[in-house]
């Protein structure tokens, strides 16, 4: 292995085998991830899911994310990547075998949602290989590179929705044999990985301690991760157990060790106040990037059709998958800092989910959520490389505690989230358009979302009869009602959910203050680290 680091060259000399290999597993994971969306539908008419019981299910394969990157991503240095690959591998093709055997309506919830768990856990475990590798075998080109190795989410995003389109919309394929061609990549991955060296992270070649690495995570970053964990304790945890909850104790107990051993492995060390805003900032990228991403082809297949739906999704993935190979010129050409490209793009994603909320032609769904599209694309990969570059001593911690965090909120908040507010906006709109529909219609149980008022909504098997019915030009007036009230549902959630973007335009604007008082944004060296402490 050559160890020589001149200009802009890789640390090693199979640096872009690895970094391809990385590329296929994330790839693997949006394949599984845009099947799951476009067969939505599928699980609620064939089980009479909600819509928030399917942003539960969706939620699992976010959730199971979070530890598998920040227990990966804890231990990646000490046992090597090698066999956490083998491990992701395993973990992906037990995912399929668990969610298949979902068939009746009694066993569906808890087999899809393990099944999720797992495929995600899989996906979080790749990730914490994945992402400080890449970040080592580039160290002078960390923004350039982590945008390539996540175009393959993208990518995979793109690949996943034309087999729903073809295998769903035209051929009516099942959608177990859908899901399961993501083991095709799964396969390539577990190929390219096999018999390659991988170099240790910057902060592991130096000898720094686990506690050194997780020092700049501190307090102030667990925090905001096992606050998320507390509320997966007591909800989504139960759901893996066939229950319906834990009390919030669990959660907070859960929490509360959490909280001590990071006190106790850090000598109770604050963490950096910068790190934890990003964590925030992060938290609230994984809400509205995948938490839109996974319902995104059910509202617009539910406000167009459903072919146009994946349409829309794939481009806006196309978008997306062009774009991240172009962060480097938009770096050094348009000489924007990594925070003010993350500013520029929370600007954009407000503008297009508000475009996207009043969008009544197929054509200003084109423009809308490409807006969208350009708003999302730089987030995720950019946010890791802010903390390579400024928390170099940390190694793979905090970028595994921050994909953590985001998959963890996509997993809570984002799915969850979008999913009670289409049945909120949908059932209050039903309720004052047709008040008798409703009661014929809404769902035997509420659904629930934090502290927010429960809502009994659309019942999922009924609200798909009435979809079919209006498609066949063969509605009552009842179901007529029902189905706008759906389409305003969705569009109001889309409206909603452009709060998110907003609210991460003010913390980078605020950061991006901060690093002019202090000269301008720049990559910080280890040494500098160790100098400080």
């Amino acid at each position: 292995m050559s160890n020589q680091n001149v200009d802009n060259a890789p640390l090693a000399a199979n640096a872009k085998r690895l970094l391809w290999a990385g590329f296929w597993a994330i790839f693997a994971a949006g394949v599984g991830f845009a099947v799951r969306g476009g067969i939505f539908d599928n699980w609620g008419k064939e089980f009479g899911f909600t819509a928030t019981q399917l942003g539960a299910i969706g939620g699992a394969g976010f959730t199971g994310f979070c530890f598998g990157i920040i227990i990966g991503g804890l231990i990646v240095d000490k046992i090597g990547y090698s066999k956490l690959v083998w491990a992701a591998f395993a973990f992906h093709v037990i995912s399929a075998f668990v969610t298949f055997a979902a068939s009746t309506p009694e066993n569906a919830f808890q087999m899809l949602t393990i099944g999720m768990f797992i495929f995600a856990l899989a996906n979080g475990v790749l990730e914490a290989v994945a992402n400080p590798l890449v970040a080592t075998l580039f160290p002078k080109q960390r923004t350039h590179y982590l945008n390539i190795l996540h175009a393959s989410w993208p990518a995979g995003l793109i690949a996943g929705s034309a087999v729903g389109w073809i295998l769903d919309d035209k051929m009516q394929v099942g959608w177990k044999i859908q899901l399961a061609l993501y083991l095709i990549p799964t396969l390539a991955y577990g190929l390219m990985f096999l018999g390659q060296h991988m170099p240790k992270s910057e902060a592991a070649q130096k000898g720094a301690k686990f506690s050194e690495m997780f020092k700049d995570v501190g307090l102030l970053g667990a925090a905001v991760a096992c606050y998320l964990l507390a509320n997966f304790a007591s909800g989504p945890l139960a759901a893996l157990f066939g229950v319906a909850s834990f009390p919030d104790s669990v959660g907070y107990a859960v929490a509360g060790v959490l909280m001590v051993a990071v006190g106790i492995v850090t000598k109770f060390s604050l963490g950096s106040v910068l790190l934890f805003f990003l964590f925030i900032a992060h938290a609230l990228i994984g809400a509205v990037e995948l938490g839109t991403d996974g319902w995104i082809q059910n509202i617009t297949g539910n406000l167009f059709t459903s072919e146009q739906g994946k349409f829309l999704f794939i481009w806006t993935s196309v978008i997306m998958f062009s774009l991240r190979f172009s962060a480097h010129w938009i770096e050094t050409k348009l000489k924007l800092s990594p925070i003010a490209l993350l500013l520029v793009c929370s600007i954009f994603g407000v503008v297009g989910l508000q475009l996207a909320s009043v969008m009544q032609t197929f054509t200003m769904a084109l423009v809308a959520l490409g807006i969208y599209a350009v708003g999302k694309t730089f987030f995720w990969p950019t946010m890791l490389a802010v903390v390579g570059d400024r928390y170099p001593r940390s190694g793979a911690v905090a970028m595994s505690v921050m994909g953590g965090i985001g998959m963890m909120s996509a997993g809570l908040i984002g799915g969850p989230g979008l999913g009670y507010s289409k049945d909120r906006y949908a059932a209050e709109t039903l309720q004052k358009t047709d008040p008798a529909a409703y009661e014929t219609v809404k769902a035997a149980s509420p659904s629930k979302f934090f502290f927010l008022e429960p809502v009994y909504a659309i019942d999922g098997t009924k609200l798909a009869a009435a979809k079919e019915a209006v498609a066949a030009k063969t509605a009552t007036p009842a179901q007529q009602a029902i189905f706008a009230a759906d389409q305003k549902g969705d569009r109001l959630t889309l409206k909603a959910d452009s709060f998110i973007p907003a609210a991460m335009a003010l913390i980078f604007l605020a950061i991006m203050i901060y690093f002019k008082s202090i000269g301008g944004y720049r990559v910080v060296k280890i040494e500098e680290q160790d100098a400080k402490s």
